[in-house]
């Protein structure tokens, strides 16, 4: 039966999010829950202590001391110096990105963790709890996009008068791809959205999200990234490694100082040239092009990213304190009793 949740500060390269926020731990309390936070676990996404002792939270001086909890939840996986923490019966709720790590899913079979993925579960519709955070990644990634394509290779992305604007293109219009669309368009960029649902490609045209569709194919996909300056990669298969539909040969026929942005490195990647950056060094070049390749990007706005993964979580953490075989947590168990339970994570990992 779990008593207790615990809320560990954040150890990611560059992680200031905060899995609950006050009004959350305040709903968890309410419900009959001790809620124990690590001391000053908050501070990076504008959240005191004091903020959280005034909802009936308990602060903890240690990551020990939350890990002792029956429950924990935190935003991103557990890192190698966490996992000392693991123990048989010990219920996790986070995003995991399993398949793209297999080390981290043998220590949680090896331990007997119940582990339980922010990003797979698929209750009532959707992928709701990797919503949020995928709205914040895709707005950032024209963000991004548009600075190191500026630094790089001197380009703004809406030109001027008498220059044309930069080409971005898109590859996979769910949330993610969607709101990089939607910024690049805000920025006066040419927009090709890339995806193989004609009916969501017709609709974002006719809203003006995009200002050109194409159907995804392999070759289609080359005819455009050559011709790109800025390619925003945003595939995603729940659950399993991302499908890497942009080749190395792809990126090697953009211009030098074009920039590729992939949003899927959390799942491997959608990009071949990708490999897995930090905040604090975001790029690296392969083919004289920059990658932007960030596993945490909602990490660098961390007030807007907790408070909208917070509002998401915190009913279905509920559910989980009190049922972890209710429907509403669906599609959410990846680890259990010392094997992977989820098919797509399984798949992916093959052992």
């Amino acid at each position: 039966m779990i008593r207790t949740i615990g809320v560990p500060t954040e150890t990611k390269d560059g992680e200031r999010r905060i899995a609950l926020d006050p009004s959350a731990v305040a709903m968890a309390v309410s419900a009959g829950f001790e809620v124990r936070l690590q001391h000053d676990g908050g501070l990076g996404a504008g959240f005191s202590n004091a903020d959280y002792l005034r909802v009936g939270a308990k602060i903890v001086p240690t990551a020990g001391d939350v890990w002792e909890s029956d429950l924990v939840c935190k935003v991103k996986e557990p890192q190698p110096a966490e996992w000392q923490y693991f123990r048989e019966g010990l219920r996790l709720f986070a995003y995991l990105h399993l398949a793209a790590e297999p080390e981290l899913t043998r220590a949680l079979m090896s331990y007997g963790v119940e582990a339980f993925a922010f990003e797979t579960l698929s209750y009532p519709r959707g992928l709701p709890l990797l919503a949020p955070m995928s709205e914040v990644a895709g707005r950032a990634a024209a963000v991004m996009g548009a600075f190191h394509l500026a630094d790089q290779s001197g380009t703004l992305l809406g030109g001027a008068a008498g220059v044309l604007p930069a080409r971005v293109v898109v590859v996979g219009m769910g949330v993610a791809g969607t709101m990089a669309a939607r910024g690049a368009r805000g920025m006066d960029a040419e927009v090709t959205g890339v995806d193989i649902d004609l009916a969501r490609l017709y609709e974002l045209h006719q809203q003006g999200t995009i200002t050109a569709s194409l159907a995804s194919s392999e070759f289609a996909i080359g005819e455009v990234v050559a011709q790109a300056d800025l390619v925003i990669g945003a595939a995603l298969v729940p659950g399993a490694k991302a499908p890497k539909l942009i080749t190395r040969e792809h990126v090697a026929s953009m211009k030098p100082g074009s920039v590729v942005v992939d949003l899927a490195i959390d799942q491997g990647g959608c990009i071949e040239t990708s490999r897995p950056t930090s905040l604090s060094n975001p790029v690296f070049i392969d083919e004289g092009v920059v990658h932007y390749c960030v596993t945490n990007v909602p990490g660098q706005y961390p007030r807007t990213s907790s408070r909208a993964l917070s509002a998401a979580v915190a009913p279905r953490l509920l559910d989980l304190a009190r049922d972890p075989s209710s429907e509403r947590l669906n599609g959410a168990l990846n680890v259990s009793k010392g094997n992977i339970v989820h098919k797509a994570v399984a798949d992916s990992l093959s052992f």
